[in-house]
């Protein structure tokens, strides 16, 4: 596995750098959306036949990585490219990969991901959203209903994980289904969120929704590991969204460390200040290795590593975001509070990384018993 980035990646880390840095904090979505399609960044994982970078997901999460560093992140780059692209180019048909995927690449069409439901939360077999045919028109008829899914109102369509019955057992089983965002009896109500980003979070209702027999993607009996093609993607992605907003924070607070000077010395120079952002830093970069290691062995197609890797990398950034976020909030002080400086809602925003899109807990859960081999509590 190479542990040390290639010069491709290196180039790739500075073009983006600087992407981020003409737009900074104050950064306009959907502007620095539509740039970085045109550059190419946005689809980097997609296959060049279709537009894209052919590369996988280890460069779309430097990507994104970047992008958080210099405080202009994208979070619809979790979702669009990296859930929804992947399923696509993986399992999709040709008819919906040439629809999507060029589009996705060039940042011209989004997709949003719908999986989590109000009484299902990580437990995706509690999923209820079902799927049934029309006997005589061989539709498929969808309801159920969605909760915290991002940007559906800038997205063209969702990526919805249904369920339907199988034939011979009569269990249901997951399965994939594009929704476009004008379907009839597909409705969605903007949930009031104290987090302030620029992808909003909706839930959806979908009220016998009538899709046609090809939005379903990839094969009916393949559900589970098409559905995991996405969530492992999601988890990397998720785990570069953390160290990026950890960077930003870490490096305003080693800027104003530098500079702010108390008893004739820069706070910096003092122990209790440079220590603790110190350890920030090695916390940081010991999740973006495991988070490499995920994006490595999924991109060599090792599902199965990449499933414990993508959630060890997922956990690690999180609780190094959250502490690199505090941190420099209180190296800041009082300063780390003001708008001036933008750290104090990061203090929200932080925590995502440890909730979504599965909580530490379950991580752990999924750890102790399929890593250590621990007996389940649930």
């Amino acid at each position: 596995m190479p542990t040390i980035e290639t010069d491709e990646h290196k180039a790739l880390r500075r073009a983006v750098a600087a992407l981020g840095k003409r737009h900074g904090r104050g950064y306009d979505r959907e502007h620095l959306w539509s740039e970085a399609g045109k550059l190419g960044y946005l689809g980097v994982n997609l296959p060049e036949e279709y537009g894209g970078g052919g590369g996988g997901i280890f460069e779309l999460s430097l990507v994104l990585e970047e992008l958080g560093a210099a405080g202009c992140p994208l979070l619809m780059m979790v979702v669009s490219p990296a859930i929804c692209g992947t399923v696509i180019a993986r399992f999709g048909t040709p008819a919906q990969k040439s629809t999507w995927l060029p589009a996705l690449a060039d940042g011209t069409r989004t997709m949003a991901f719908g999986i989590t439901e109000p009484d299902a939360g990580s437990n995706s077999h509690r999923i209820t959203t079902t799927a049934r045919r029309d006997p005589d028109t061989g539709d498929w008829l969808l309801t159920g209903r969605k909760v915290f899914i991002s940007g559906v109102d800038i997205a063209d369509a969702t990526l919805i994980v249904g369920r339907t019955e199988d034939s011979r057992t009569g269990r249901l089983k997951p399965c994939l289904f594009i929704v476009p965002k004008d379907a009839p009896g597909f409705t969605r109500r903007q949930i009031d969120m104290e987090l302030q980003a620029a992808e909003k979070q909706f839930e959806l209702t979908l009220d016998d929704v009538r899709l046609p027999a090809d939005a379903l993607v990839g094969d009916e009996d393949a559900g589970l590991l098409q559905l995991f093609a996405g969530l492992n993607p999601e988890r990397i992605m998720t785990a570069a969204f953390a160290i990026g907003m950890g960077r930003y924070a870490l490096s305003q607070a080693l800027d104003y460390a530098r500079e702010r000077t108390v008893w004739n010395a820069p706070i910096g120079a003092h122990q209790a200040i440079a220590h603790p952002l110190a350890q920030a830093h090695i916390d940081l970069e010991l999740a973006r290795l495991m988070m490499q290691k995920a994006a490595h062995l999924y991109d060599e197609g090792d599902d199965a590593g990449a499933g414990e890797a993508a959630n060890m990398a997922k956990y690690a950034a999180g609780e190094a975001c959250v502490k690199a976020v505090d941190q420099a909030v209180h190296t800041l002080g009082g300063n780390g509070l003001t708008r001036e400086f933008g750290l104090a809602s990061l203090i929200t925003a932080a925590r995502v990384a440890r909730i979504a899109p599965v909580s530490r807990e379950m991580i752990l859960n999924y750890v102790s018993h399929q890593t250590l081999g621990l007996p389940k509590s649930y």
